[in-house]
């Protein structure tokens, strides 16, 4: 590395061990303590290796103080954020009577604010049936299943678009933005990975693929629903109609496929706690209240919770917009495009957490590591008439 490369990158791991500094600091939860204390030793150590060149240890150091100890330590101890717990709890009711949503919830812990395909992560505690042992917790833990999901999904979609070895991924597993999610709470992960697989599949011209992941991502939340958009018309531009259409059509079936039996099981209970708890409207507050601008609007009344509502339809209405004049033409256009309607959707949200944001950063940083190999084209940078393209295949 040259030494401004050197300076540079020694400057990203010092700036990542001072976050990682502020949890243990200003943090009151025992596992965002916990990693901080790992992540700032992981990332100091980092930093003093890349000021000696050695950039492989650096990268070593940050993965195992920023995800591996803290990960093992939190699943192996049994420590984390009420979400793994309600993940869990989820997989142990669907297989008990087929239901997913605790009845007339009370508390925040009792809320389940996701789709019916989350519960599959909570399965194979489940199926362990709950144990303390440390085999059923490493095994059985649903962060676990996250990250399975979000780097099956992420190497899922870099083999499809052929890609070349890149560094920045595993920089990005070992930056705060990925770490910190991983290690204590897990349950966006399994979303990007997801949508990651569902933009490299449609830029291969795999439109059943795309389809089938953007169906189990929808399963999962519901803010995965640009995801749909974003692929079909990245599909549209450089494959064409027809591909689109099968691409939205397996979407939409797979969602209603895994969704469906849930909702007719417990509807009330589904707009209860997936729709009106996350967007503040439910008998308990949501925890979700970082200082965003949808939420300081919420915060003014009934007046301003309409507002911030009003805004953000506008500003998903503009990215369609966005979608129908300019439709993007790669995968990292179209990476670029959903990462910006995320974090609209999250700034304007009535409820929202800053962590939310990683998974536009994510979006964006991953799009970037798919160059495709020595001799590899990557497909959909070309342009011209859909009919041109190769037909799409399954």
């Amino acid at each position: 590395m040259t030494l401004s490369r050197t300076a540079r990158w020694t400057a990203g791991w010092l700036l990542a061990a001072a976050w990682a500094l502020s949890f243990p600091l200003l943090s009151s939860l025992g596992p965002h303590r916990l990693w901080g204390w790992c992540a700032a030793a992981g990332y100091l150590g980092a930093a003093g290796a890349t000021a000696l060149g050695h950039r492989r240890a650096a990268l070593a150091a940050a993965l195992l103080g920023a995800v591996a100890v803290p990960l093992l330590w939190l699943v192996l101890t049994g420590q984390g954020q009420s979400e793994v717990t309600v993940v869990e709890r989820s997989g142990r009711l669907l297989l008990e009577s087929g239901r997913l949503y605790v009845d007339q919830p009370a508390r925040v812990e009792e809320y389940t604010p996701y789709l019916p395909g989350m519960a599959l992560l909570g399965v194979p505690r489940a199926l362990l049936g709950g144990g303390d042992g440390w085999a059923a917790r490493l095994l059985g833990d649903a962060r676990i299943w996250c990250a399975a999901a979000l780097f099956g999904g992420l190497w899922a979609g870099r083999r499809l678009l052929g890609a070349a070895r890149s560094p920045l991924l595993p920089v990005l597993v070992a930056s705060p933005v990925v770490a910190l999610p991983l290690a204590v709470s897990g349950v966006d992960l399994p979303l990007a990975g997801l949508c990651c697989l569902a933009l490299a599949a449609a830029g291969a011209g795999r439109p059943v693929l795309a389809g089938a992941a953007l169906a189990g991502a929808c399963a999962l939340k519901w803010t995965a629903l640009p995801a749909v958009a974003v692929a079909v018309t990245l599909l549209a531009a450089c494959r064409g109609r027809r591909a689109a259409v099968r691409c939205g059509l397996v979407a939409t079936g797979g969602t209603v496929l895994l969704v469906l039996p849930g909702a007719l099981l417990q509807p009330g209970e589904l707009w209860r706690q997936v729709f009106a708890f996350p967007t503040g409207r439910a008998e308990v507050p949501t925890p979700a209240s970082s200082p965003l601008p949808g939420h300081l609007l919420a915060e003014l009344g009934p007046w301003g919770w309409y507002l911030t509502v009003s805004l953000l339809m506008v500003g998903g209405l503009a990215v369609a917009v966005s979608l129908l004049v300019r439709p993007p033409r790669t995968v990292v256009a179209a990476a670029d495009r959903l990462a910006i309607g995320l974090t609209t959707a999250f700034l304007l949200a009535p409820a929202g957490r800053f962590g939310y944001l990683a998974l536009p950063v994510l979006l964006v940083a991953w799009a970037r590591s798919t160059a495709p190999r020595h001799g590899a084209s990557r497909i959909v940078a070309r342009s011209g008439a859909p009919g041109r393209h190769p037909a799409p295949t399954l």
